[in-house]
This record gives C-alpha cells, sequence and structure tokens, in this order.
C-alpha cells in the first residue's frame, strides 16, 4: 500500500489512536514518536491510554522526542499519570532549542510489528495535513531523520518530580 494522505485534526487524532491500537495487537518492541509539544495528540483518551497500557510491558520502549514538555504536563494529565505508571518503558528526550528543524514534519509515530510498520506523519498543523504509510522504505527514512535529531537531546520530562 502506498502512502495514503488524510486531513483534518480529527483525522489525526483517529489515526494516531488507531497506530497505537496495532501496536498493542502487534506486540510493537518500539515505538518513536516526535512533536513539538505533544498537546495535539490524543494521549489523554481512554482509548489511546487503554493501548497504551496494553502495549506496555518489559521489553518495550517508547521513545518520545519533543521541543518540550510543558505543554503536555498541563493539558494531558491522565498521559502524564500513565508515564509515571509505566516508567521502565518511556524514555523522553527534548531537542536542543538551537537545532534547525526546517524540514522536520510537525507529527511523527513510527511503528514496527510482526504484520508490518506503520508511519504517520503530519506535514502541516494549519491545515492537518499528512500521510499515513506501511511501507518499509518509509519508515526507514523517518528512522533516520529520528536518529539523528534524537542525538542532539538530551532527557527530559521526568516520570516524578521531587519537591522540597
Amino acid at each position: 500500500m502506498k502512502a495514503q494522505a488524510f486531513e483534518g485534526r480529527s483525522e489525526f487524532q483517529r489515526l494516531v489512536q488507531e497506530a497505537l491500537a496495532w501496536a498493542a495487537e502487534q506486540g510493537c518492541r518500539e515505538l518513536h514518536a516526535w512533536d513539538a509539544s505533544f498537546v495535539d495528540w490524543p494521549l489523554s483518551d481512554a482509548a489511546a491510554l487503554a493501548s497504551l497500557a496494553a502495549w506496555a510491558r518489559a521489553g518495550r520502549q517508547l521513545h518520545l522526542l519533543a521541543l518540550q514538555y510543558d505543554d503536555i504536563v498541563r493539558r494531558h494529565p491522565r498521559f502524564v499519570r500513565w508515564r509515571r505508571d509505566f516508567a521502565h518503558c518511556v524514555t523522553a528526550r527534548a531537542v536542543e532549542p538551537e537545532l534547525r528543524l526546517e524540514a522536520a514534519p510537525e507529527s511523527l509515530l513510527l511503528a514496527v510489528g510482526a504484520a508490518g510498520q506503520v508511519t504517520l506523519r503530519l506535514f502541516d498543523r494549519h491545515l492537518w495535513r499528512g500521510e499515513i504509510s506501511l511501507e518499509a522504505r518509509d519508515r526507514v527514512r523517518a528512522m533516520e531523520w529520528f536518529d539523528a535529531i534524537a542525538q542532539r537531546s538530551s532527557d527530559s520530562f521526568a516520570p516524578t518530580t521531587l519537591g522540597l
């Protein structure tokens, strides 16, 4: 199947939820997700959290990459709680602020399972245009980009905060 275009915020959110459910069904070992803030992702929706909880087992890893996580803490408290409970399988890194991201997708979700792979990319957050692909070459290109950016990032979004 070639990449299929989508348009609309609700369509993007539906595809994120479907990709997370697929990852849980397939037993994907790793998920890679990029967004400047993840504020528009359906991370506090019950369906997304149920899929993430079903997916999270020993040996699994969710790699989050963002510019900052302040908005996710404010907008997605249920996900923040999930992240605390499943800290063993989540790495969250923040990209160096001076890094130039001109060719970056607005959002990216990558998953590889026994029956294939999924690459979900949002290119335009104003018109909510993007594509979903099941092609290995699309995932490989996106993964190369993700890895290159991740090398210019540092740990962020701790599972718990220490207070005095």
